[in-house]
């Protein structure tokens, strides 16, 4: 049996079935949250031929500290995280679809998870929905890739008054996300708080259409 922890909790779906489905979506919730509650979301998108699968982080989290901190300090749950996401995705590869088939998305702390995993493994996937995150690791941080994402649809929708994620970072991973030749839209929402609104679901629901039309 594996060490993670991660690996050992559950993994709940719903939407299209798998077999018949034009893409996946993986949602990734956030801290103190659970996979069931970042699922019901998928209730407010008009994706009727997507299957969505959402797994359970142990204890709640993908890691314990902010996502602003040393990256060591996150570690071992941070590489944990990441293999949840992989083993995940190799599943569903190996079951019959394709990366560009997959959509990551995540809110908060599952954001981020999803905004390092795409950075650290850059393939050309259906799309990446970053809600109210960014990429993981210090401030004052400079960071770069030579990737190529092939026009991957990328939507990031963040507050200007996060409490928890900083503007500027939120800005810097749609930079560099665009450096890796992703098709990039950022939307900063005035006084929005930490949640998740209305215009949010309709560049997700954009993002969707987007990734199937490009199959």
């Amino acid at each position: 049996m594996s060490d993670n922890p991660h690996l050992q909790q559950p993994v709940v779906s719903l939407g299209a079935p798998f077999k018949t489905a034009e893409q996946v979506m993986i949602l990734l919730h956030g801290r103190g949250a659970s996979a069931e509650s970042i699922l019901s979301l998928a209730a407010e998108f008009d994706a009727p031929n997507t299957h969505f699968i959402a797994p359970q982080a142990h204890q709640f989290r993908w890691y314990p500290y902010s996502f602003l901190s040393p990256l060591e300090r996150n570690e071992p749950d941070l590489s944990y995280a990441l293999e949840r996401v992989d083993t995940l995705i190799k599943r569903i590869v190996s079951s019959g679809k394709r990366l560009d088939q997959i959509v990551l998305a995540g809110f908060s702390q599952g954001a981020c998870l999803a905004s390092e995993y795409v950075i650290r493994n850059p393939r050309r996937y259906g799309g990446l929905v970053v809600l109210s995150g960014g990429w993981i690791g210090p401030q004052n941080t400079t960071r770069t890739s030579d990737a190529d994402l092939d026009g991957m649809p990328v939507f990031i929708g963040c507050s200007d008054i996060d409490q928890f994620i900083p503007v500027s970072r939120v800005e810097e991973t749609a930079t560099l996300f665009e450096s890796m030749q992703a098709d990039v839209r950022l939307n900063i929402y005035s006084g929005m708080g930490h949640t998740v609104n209305a215009d949010e679901i309709m560049q997700i629901n954009t993002l969707l259409k987007q990734a199937v039309k490009a199959d």
